[in-house]
């Protein structure tokens, strides 16, 4: 057995981890968009309502994960159209 009739098993390997692990980190990447739109969106009406000036600035912060997140979830989208087209 030759050392060039293990790379299509390793190649087959890697691919299969790499497209396991792609899918876990965009699931990852959702659910935590998810739940910084729902913080703020609780935050934002907090201070609304109270005039909280905590809530206010901890509304606010909250728009720095949330928009490299919102360019991930286009991204995720995009591709997911692309497969079905």
């Amino acid at each position: 057995m030759g050392a060039s009739e293990g790379i299509p098993v390793i190649t087959t390997v890697v691919t299969v981890t790499s497209t396991f692990l792609a899918g876990t980190f965009g699931a990852a990447a959702v659910v935590s968009l998810i739940l910084l739109l729902i913080m703020r969106e609780l935050s934002s009406a907090h201070a609304e309502e109270s005039g909280s000036a905590k809530s206010r600035i901890l509304s606010h912060t909250l728009l720095i994960p949330i928009s490299p997140l919102l360019v991930v979830f286009a991204f995720i989208v995009a591709v997911k159209v692309l497969e079905v087209l």
